[in-house]
């Protein structure tokens, strides 16, 4: 097995935490392979290895069998949006602040080296969407988290219409839209009030930025089905961005055709963690903070 290591090397100690990694992958008889943005000038990584072990992003991708994701959640986005072009399973390690989407955190290197080793994970396949931008000669977009259109640098609002296959659903006006996977819902979706969705889920949500209506509401729908968004600006530009990754500005009126991929997004889950357990220690859900205060103030 071979293990590919993509870090974020603006992260703070991000060259300590990967060279200790190296040693533990390198006592367990582990194969590996690690991007090359991490060519350090304190040969802290270079001492341990040979030159040979250090390659682009797209070359560790497609020789790794596991990629592990050094960083916050930007960073596993912008590993796993590689990972899933050559259909590689990732798994988060987080070096950020909030790390929702890591499976691990730095100090559990032993327990999750251990498991890949024994085999002792699964892989999870979470939704990828993907959006086709008509009349625009620009590839298919991809996204884990979600593909927002938004206003870009305009300060007014922007007329958006939406029809789910071939059903006209509604026209308002707001800043934006994000589609969102079950994956997305816990990112910007839900600060705009959009539900949470479980990743397990077969589900497409829609959820307006600042809607200029009192009931505007989020949609979820079937992940099966396409979904066309037309958008009207009185400005030059509307803006898409995937992931909060790839912004992408194009001249009104667009038209985005938008449905699930039929390659989903392989993630590395281990016995560390589980959903739940995430949004209750990292999102703080269900978790009833009046309790803490009470008991602060006796």
């Amino acid at each position: 097995m071979t293990i590919g290591i993509i870090a974020n090397k603006t992260k703070p100690n991000v060259f300590e935490v990967v060279s200790a990694l190296i040693g533990k992958l390198i006592s367990r008889d582990l194969d590996f392979i690690i991007s090359s943005s991490l060519y350090d000038r304190k040969n802290l990584i270079r001492q341990r290895i040979g030159k040979s072990k250090f390659a682009d992003d797209e070359k560790v991708c497609k020789r790794s069998d596991i990629i592990l994701s050094i960083g916050g959640d930007g960073t596993m986005l912008a590993t796993a949006f590689k990972a899933h072009k050559y259909d590689k399973p990732v798994m988060g390690i987080n070096l950020g602040k909030l790390g929702f989407l890591a499976e691990a955190n730095i100090n559990q290197m032993d327990v999750f080296i251990d498991d890949i080793k024994k085999g002792r994970y699964k892989i999870e396949n979470r939704m990828v969407i993907e959006s086709d931008c008509c009349g625009h000669k620009i590839e298919k977009l991809f996204a884990i988290n979600d593909i927002v259109i938004d206003k870009g640098g305009w300060p007014k609002m922007i007329d958006i219409t939406i029809k789910v296959d071939d059903d006209y659903v509604t026209t308002f006006a707001a800043d934006g839209l994000i589609v969102a996977t079950p994956t997305g819902s816990t990112g910007y979706s839900i600060s705009t009030g959009g539900p949470i969705v479980s990743p397990k889920t077969d589900v497409i949500t829609l959820a307006p930025i600042s809607p200029h209506s009192l009931t505007m509401r989020p949609l979820v729908l079937p992940g099966k089905q396409t979904i066309t968004v037309k958008t009207e600006s009185l400005h030059r530009e509307i803006h898409v961005n995937c992931d909060g990754q790839r912004v992408f500005a194009f001249p009104p009126p667009l038209e985005l055709k938008i449905k699930k991929c039929d390659r989903p997004l392989k993630l590395v889950h281990t016995s560390i963690t589980n959903y739940f357990e995430t949004l209750r220690k990292k999102l703080l859900w269900g978790i009833d903070l009046r309790k803490n205060s009470l008991n602060n103030q006796d």
